[in-house]
């Protein structure tokens, strides 16, 4: 049985071992600060940023769970950024029903009409952009991106987008639904040193085809309501 005072000695020894790995660990992390703005200077929200490290594999996703709700007929968000490996749930906050479907070859998927919390979750296991839409309300538009690499992150209303990494060298990847196809993609080799970094980037953009927004005075059907007991 341990002395008091050797208890003493060994939970200071402990308690110090503790703050000298936390102050390791905090060090071996950046932060970058990436803005992104427009041809005509305005900022850009949603881009898509992301860093793939070169140095060695990135860790996978473990049991990761996001989520893409559908209020006001419109997905929320519009724009949802997940690791590869991740399973994504696709509730019905809306009082009538939705039909989710995407077609693109990184996920072909379909949730059949349905309300409330009743449709299954997807698992993404490929990366790419998977464009969504809804077989009943066409104007919906939303996008799931998958990236190979936990370290990602969107912009805001600012154009601004934060991301804390470990030191290294990465790809930064830059990605927005209304860019030019025709342009290069923005990014580059970033190199994380354990301070503080920033980049900056313009991205020449289109307007969406499609706006995620329902039109104005809209009707819904008899046929598109859910069922009242619907949760």
């Amino acid at each position: 049985m341990r002395s008091p005072s050797s208890t003493r000695v060994f939970h200071g020894f402990a308690a110090g071992l503790a703050i000298m790995l936390a102050s390791a660990t905090g060090a071996c992390a950046s932060v970058l600060q990436v803005r992104v703005h427009d041809t005509h200077g305005a900022p850009v929200t949603d881009a898509v940023v992301s860093l793939q490290p070169l140095d060695r594999p990135a860790p996978p996703a473990h049991d990761a769970l996001a989520t893409m709700d559908q209020r006001n007929l419109s997905f929320v968000p519009q724009v949802l950024v997940v690791q590869t490996g991740s399973k994504v749930r696709f509730p019905n906050s809306d009082n009538v029903r939705h039909h989710v479907y995407s077609f693109s070859p990184a996920k072909r998927f379909e949730l059949k009409l349905y309300a409330g919390n009743h449709a299954s979750t997807v698992l993404f296991d490929h990366p790419g952009v998977d464009v969504l839409g809804c077989n009943i309300h066409d104007w919906m538009l939303g996008y799931v991106v998958v990236v190979d690499t936990p370290w990602f992150a969107k912009t805001g209303p600012e154009g601004v987008a934060t991301l804390e990494a470990p030191r290294g060298r990465y790809t930064l990847q830059l990605w927005d639904a209304r860019q030019d196809p025709a342009t290069p993609p923005a990014g580059g080799t970033v190199i994380l040193d354990g301070t503080p970094a920033q980049r900056q980037y313009t991205l020449a953009l289109h307007p969406p085809e499609l706006t995620n927004t329902a039109p104005p005075n809209l009707e819904i059907g008899l046929g598109d309501r859910a069922p009242s007991h619907a949760h």
